[in-house]
């Protein structure tokens, strides 16, 4: 569970059912990430609500800030329950991609000593 969660909300109130929705759905996301980084991780998620003309808009923006690298995603829709859901697939995969980034150096030290170990 992500110790630093701050959800605000912008034209729109939070009540109990979505704060629970937030953090049910965005909390958890630092499974994905590695052990070291998770104390130093923090999320902001900023929930808008805006009138246009013909229809509603609601938009779900999230800041992820790690340790050397910001992630941000946002999306709009009808709903703000839909918004959410995008939004966490959006950022299953940005986070996918920064431990891929990251953690490529493990990976090939380990190739590189299997392959030092087979030559010797």
């Amino acid at each position: 569970m992500i110790q630093k969660l701050d959800i605000e909300g912008v034209h729109l109130k939070i009540d109990d059912n979505l704060n629970k929705y937030v953090i049910k759905k965005l909390g958890n996301l630092d499974k994905y990430l590695s052990n070291k980084i998770k104390e130093s991780i923090h999320m902001e998620v900023i929930l808008k609500e805006t009138k246009d003309k013909n229809k509603n808009n609601c938009i779900c923006e999230v800041n992820l800030y790690l340790p050397s690298e910001k992630i941000n995603v946002k999306d709009k829709t009808v709903n703000i329950y839909a918004a959410i859901d995008i939004v966490e697939a959006k950022l299953k995969l940005k986070i996918h991609q920064y431990s891929d980034k990251h953690n490529l150096a493990k990976i090939h030290r380990r190739i590189f000593h299997k392959i030092i170990n087979k030559i010797s």
